[in-house]
Parts: structure tokens; sequence; C-alpha cells
């Protein structure tokens, strides 16, 4: 154990902070920012290369039930929950959460079909104890800083639930470069977006605040990114036998993704007894 914690002091990734995630941010412009987060990600459905290995996970965990952290306004489940009825024949029910809920977001995904969301602030390090199964993390792991980002990992471990963790941010400059983009896709999405805003168009547009913080957050999120090998000091010493990593990187669509998942390991009625004796003895 001394060995995993002198590995996450010796990570090379260091401490930023977003501006939308500041505690002085005002909460109307994190919320636009949050919808224009959500309707980019449904507009390029980046994570839509993940869902095959994702359902293997989830199915390998023995659940239907998701629970979406860090949900945002939303995130990319609301096309995800779609491709796993249609595309890979596996239903999945979803709850989304978020320490800052955007409600009136998250409120407007009740129209997909197995979609809710949990109204009360949730911490992804504190999970309460009736949000049972398998657990998904998209694009703001990053947000977390080593001790945080285990103390995740080992309790989806201790409390035996599969989790999930996909990055689109890297910690190099090709990915860097491409964050210029997002401003763009804002200006692109905003007027499509449902239901119409006045605020929307003067915070986008009049006033790029909105814009301006993608931008900034976006290349701040690069410099924030865990890389493969941090995700490997991050599981190290938490597998105990009884659940098992993978991580790597997934390609196919327009930028990698980085993937961290992690599902508990299958066990004989009998072997969850001697396991349980042993935990017991401890």
């Amino acid at each position: 154990m001394y060995t995993c914690l002198a590995m996450l002091a010796a990570m090379r990734r260091r401490e930023w902070f977003e501006l939308h995630d500041h505690c002085l941010y005002p909460g109307v412009l994190r919320d636009m920012v949050t919808d224009a987060l959500e309707a980019i990600w449904n507009y390029t459905n980046s994570y839509r290369v993940i869902v095959p290995r994702l359902r293997t996970a989830i199915e390998d965990s023995g659940t239907h039930r998701i629970v979406d952290l860090c949900s945002g306004g939303g995130g990319p489940w609301i096309h995800l929950q779609q491709q796993f009825a249609i595309t890979e024949r596996y239903p999945v029910s979803v709850w989304l959460t978020d320490k800052y809920p955007n409600a009136r977001a998250l409120a407007q995904s009740r129209t997909a079909q197995e979609v809710d969301f949990y109204s009360d602030p949730v911490d992804a390090r504190q999970i309460p104890a009736d949000l049972e199964g398998f657990r998904t993390i998209f694009s703001t792991f990053h947000h977390f800083n080593p001790e945080a980002a285990r103390a995740i990992l080992a309790d989806a471990v201790r409390r035996r639930q599969g989790i999930a963790v996909f990055e689109a941010a890297k910690r190099n400059l090709h990915t860097m470069l491409a964050t210029v983009g997002i401003p763009l896709l804002n200006w692109w999405v905003t007027p499509r977006m449902r239901p119409f805003r006045w605020s929307r168009m003067v915070w986008t547009y009049l006033l790029p605040i909105v814009p301006l913080t993608l931008l900034v957050d976006g290349i701040l999120s690069c410099l924030r990114a865990y890389s493969i090998e941090d995700l490997s000091e991050l599981t190290c010493g938490l597998s105990d036998g009884q659940y098992r990593w993978e991580i790597g990187e997934q390609s196919g669509g327009r930028i990698r993704i980085t993937y961290l998942i992690g599902t508990p390991l299958k066990f004989s009625a009998f072997e969850e007894q001697k396991i349980s004796a042993i935990a017991a003895k401890k």
C-alpha cells in the first residue's frame, strides 16, 4: 500500500481548477455551460464507440441499472441509452446525478425512456446507499485530485459495484489544439437547443461568456486529464483478488477515448462464504 501511495504522490499530473466548477461561478451560467456540453455531446456522439465495451462490463456486473455521476446537464446517456436498447439489445435504466444538479435540464431528460434524475446533490465521493447500480463517469474524472479519484474507485470495490470512467481529454498538444473547435461547436448547436431561450443567445453571442468558458475549461481539462499510466497507479492495490480493472484507449470515432473499467468478479456461493469469512477475520 505504501508503494501505491508513493506512486500517487509522484504522479506528473498537476492540479488546476476549471471556471465553471468554481464556487464563485454564477449558477445560471454554470447551467448554460453544462447545457452546452450536453448539446455538443449529443451532436458529436463521441462516446458511441465505447458502447460495446461498456455493455460487456455492465452485463458482467449482473445489472441493468446505471448510476451516472457528475451528469451536468444530462451527459451522453440520453443517446447511449437508446443505443443500448436498439443496437446492443441490452436495455438499461439510468439515474443521472450531480453535485450541482441542473434540475431544469435533468428534468427534461425524463422525456427519454428509462432515464431519470436524482434531485438531491450527489458527491461522487459519497454516494447515497440507495443508489445501487453500475457507475459511470463521463469527461469529469479529471475534476478529482488523485486522493479523491482513488476514493471513488475504492468505494466501488468496497460496495462491489461496477464502474466505468471515460475521458476524451488528454495531456497532449494535439488534443489541446482540438479544443479550439469547442466554441465553434457551441455557436453551431446553440440555436438548435430546446427549449429556446434568449438568455442563451445573449451569453453565447452578444456576451460570449459560455463559449469562452468552454474554451478555457477545455484546455484546463486536458492539463488535468489522467493518462493511462496515471489510471494504473490509481487502481494499484484496489483489486484484492475480487475485482478486475481494464485500462486503455478506444478508437473508432473522431477522437480516442481513454477508459478505466472495473467489474466485481463473480464467485460461487461457497466462494462468497469463504471470502466473507476471511474478511470477517481481518
